[in-house]
Order: structure tokens, then C-alpha cells, then sequence
């Protein structure tokens, strides 16, 4: 029995500002992001952990809609 998932959302992220001097969790979070130098942009889905990431970290990355 074959069911058709939806496809779930997706967002990309970039990060504009240096991950160094920061906290030991923003760091955690920018890793867990997959993000690992400047100016580098990932596709993460839209999940509530990302999300949280996301919020935490806001002031270092870029966000749009993929």
C-alpha cells in the first residue's frame, strides 16, 4: 500500500555573519544547520527544530523560501 507523501517545505539559509566569538550553542546551532563558512547557503526543511535554530541564530543568517 503506496501512499504519496507531501513533500515538505523548504527553506534556504546563508550565513552572513562570522560563526567565531560566539556562544558554544549559536556555534552548535550554525554546524547543525549544515552551514560551515561564510556566504554559504543550505536547503533545510521547515521543521519546528530547524525553526529553533533558525530563531536562535537569526542574527547571523539569511532565511528565504526555497
Amino acid at each position: 500500500r503506496d501512499t504519496i507523501m507531501a513533500k515538505p517545505k523548504e527553506l534556504k539559509v546563508t550565513l552572513v555573519k562570522s560563526k567565531h566569538g560566539r556562544l558554544k550553542s549559536h556555534k552548535a546551532c550554525v554546524a547543525g544547520l549544515g552551514l560551515r563558512k561564510m556566504h554559504q547557503t543550505v536547503t533545510v526543511a521547515d521543521t519546528p527544530e530547524n525553526r529553533g535554530m533558525i530563531n536562535r541564530i537569526s542574527y547571523m543568517i539569511a532565511v528565504e523560501e526555497a
